[in-house]
């Protein structure tokens, strides 16, 4: 089985690879689209000459006869300046490339905020793609509403959307691991212990808080030392100020993000409080921020990257018709222990 391709030659097309492989161009289709009607023999055979001519199917072509796109779309409801600071996006994004790699989907990226004239919604509406992940939404988003019930979706966090259908998402234990950092500071013989939350208006930032209360409350001690931030540095540095004017004898603070612990850090540093000594800091996420602050921080380190490749093969499977994807996958995070605590 040879065929040559001089400089000359048109690209490669679904009739050469036939002809190359001794098999019929509906075959050739067959094996293209995946379907289970080939004898794995004449599969190898149809696979072994769209490798060696470099057959790119054409995905156009493609989509006029199955329907598809062959794109998925990550839908990020923040702004820039939340995406590019954050490196949980980093961490997410990589899973589900690497999931996606071994695929035939490619990935377009909507980062957005809000959807000014609806564009984006109708552009995900509209059919231009066959599935959606949703990352860091928030409570009203109408942006995720509007395109909840038009495509599949899979979340990439517990979502506070109502919908009729079936709602997949994978997600990290929250409450257990806030509970786990508030507990070892507790266990630690710190009595006066504060928190400065996520947005309460996002799963992630009111399941940590749960979590940090419960163990408050069964060890008998005042969670009243609060303050809520949005996940980044500068919110970290704000809330921090506003919790040490409030609670200045706080002896520890479980911070919910890496991103803001750092901020808290910066602060107590500036008051003159010392850390661990004076003040404990246990962050959440285990980010490369964590291990390059100031003070290294003790951190509970969730498994972004997992769950991202989580998210894009359950919707790759959900599109490929399986049903035994299932809808609630929770992930369990583990305590790192460096010198802020």
């Amino acid at each position: 089985m040879t065929v040559n391709l001089d400089a000359t030659s048109r690209l490669p097309t679904l009739e050469m690879v036939a002809t190359a492989a001794g098999v019929s161009r509906a075959t050739v289709s067959r094996v293209v689209n995946g379907s289970p009607k080939v004898r794995p023999d004449v599969q190898a055979v149809v696979q072994a000459a769209i490798e060696q001519l470099h057959y790119v199917p054409n995905r156009a072509a493609r989509s006029l006869v199955n329907r598809r796109t062959q794109v998925i779309a990550l839908i990020i409801p923040e702004d820039l300046a939340m995406f590019f600071g954050d490196p949980y996006f980093a961490a997410i994004m990589q899973g589900i490339t690497r999931r996606l790699n071994a695929s035939d989907y490619t990935l377009n990226l909507l980062v957005a905020a809000s959807d000014p004239g609806n564009k984006a919604t109708r552009y995900l509406r509209s059919g231009n793609v066959d599935g959606a992940l949703i990352v860091s939404h928030h409570t009203g988003d109408a942006f995720v509403a509007g395109v909840a019930g038009a495509l599949p979706l899979v979340f990439g966090g517990r979502p506070s959307i109502e919908t009729t259908d079936a709602v997949y998402f994978v997600d990290v234990d929250n409450v257990a691991g806030a509970a786990d950092a508030t507990r070892y500071l507790v266990d630690a013989g710190h009595r006066r212990i504060g928190t400065i939350t996520g947005p309460m208006d996002m799963p992630a930032g009111v399941d940590r808080y749960t979590g940090f209360t419960n163990v408050l409350t069964e060890a008998g001690l005042d969670s009243t030392a609060v303050e809520h931030a949005d996940f980044t540095t500068a919110g970290g540095v704000l809330a921090a100020n506003r919790l040490l004017d409030r609670y200045p004898d706080i002896d520890a603070l479980f911070v919910a993000s890496d991103l803001m612990a750092v901020g808290a850090l910066q602060v107590l540093r500036e008051r003159g409080r010392s850390v661990p000594d004076d003040v404990a800091v246990v962050g959440f996420d285990d980010s490369p921020s964590a291990a390059s602050a100031s003070v290294p921080l003790t951190t509970i380190r969730q498994p972004s990257e997992e769950a991202g490749y989580l998210m894009a093969d359950g919707l790759l499977r959900l599109l490929a018709g399986d049903s035994t994807v299932t809808p609630h996958t929770i992930l369990p995070t583990t305590f790192v222990r460096r010198a802020s605590a």
